[in-house]
């Protein structure tokens, strides 16, 4: 490591920033930035970040890294309120990359609900021509490595959250649509598995296996993925343990409601049973005592 830190420390700046990944020059932002991929310190980097927003230092790039760092050290809430506070400081070009980080603050807080309305209000823009800034396609950055993203595939991811969302509030029939028109656009086998989730919820088991069935002979993009084969086998479980369950359900004539209330008489005759055990010695008593009374 200290003959590392040599050899960086007799490159040129230039190279010294290309290699850490760096903007160029001296700023609050700068610094903030090699705080954070130089220092490894998330929290230095977080009270520089504020310090580069309120001097007006590249605030686009500083509010969203800030608040993509607080969201790693479980600060989620705290950078969810700087976005709302300070995003009027940022360009209009970068809203729709603030949007995107609002919605994985709202997932990782649990609120649902505001992640359903941002992400319908993503797709409204996409609808009205707003979205990437009127432009059919935009640059977007996974792991380091940038590549193009198209209207069309950026509307099926959309849509793919929105099903999600859904079926975190346990709303199966809307989140069932939202998947089919995002498979319908962009299919791939990650959304075919949560589709086929949502028709297991609904008791729909044909259906379900028939969406199943096209990730398993691999037609799909991403069918091969170790974690798709791994979440297609989970839901081959649940679907035949599903389907027995409805046989029997069916079998001896018992609709959800009779299936309730024969659980809800087990239990009371339960109740009954441990009730009588309890009073059964007191009765024996009285008895006892009635007998003796009658000699």
């Amino acid at each position: 490591m200290k003959e590392r830190n040599q050899i960086e420390a007799q490159l040129h700046p230039s190279h010294y920033h290309v290699l850490h990944k760096l903007p160029p020059g001296d700023s609050p932002y700068v610094r903030a930035k090699h705080v954070q991929l130089v220092d490894k310190d998330p929290e230095g980097a977080i009270v520089l970040f504020w310090k580069a927003i309120n001097a007006g230092d590249r605030v686009d790039s500083a509010l969203k890294d800030m608040a993509v760092v607080m969201k790693q050290q479980d600060r989620a809430e705290e950078a969810i309120e700087a976005i709302k506070s300070f995003r009027d400081r940022c360009s209009k070009q970068a809203q729709e990359s603030l949007d995107n980080v609002l919605i994985d603050l709202y997932k990782k807080c649990g609120r649902i609900e505001e992640q359903i309305q941002l992400l319908k209000q993503k797709l409204r823009m996409i609808y009205q021509g707003e979205a990437f800034n009127g432009k059919p396609t935009k640059t977007a950055r996974s792991h380091g490595k940038k590549f193009q993203v198209t209207v069309k595939q950026e509307t099926s991811r959309i849509l793919g959250n929105l099903g999600w969302a859904y079926m975190q509030q346990e709303n199966y029939l809307a989140a069932e649509v939202v998947y089919r028109k995002a498979q319908i656009i962009d299919p791939d086998a990650n959304k075919a598995c949560n589709l086929c989730q949502c028709l297991i919820k609904q008791a729909h088991y044909i259906e379900a296996r028939s969406v199943l069935k096209e990730v398993i002979q691999g037609k799909l993009p991403g069918s091969g993925d170790p974690k798709s084969r791994n979440r297609v086998k989970e839901l081959l479980q649940e679907l035949e343990s599903e389907q027995l369950i409805s046989i029997a359900s069916t079998a001896i004539g018992l609709n959800s409601e009779d299936t309730f209330l024969a659980e809800g008489l087990d239990q009371l005759m339960s109740q009954w049973t441990s009730y009588r055990s309890r009073r059964l010695p007191i009765f024996e008593e009285i008895s006892s005592f009635r007998d003796q009374l009658a000699c």
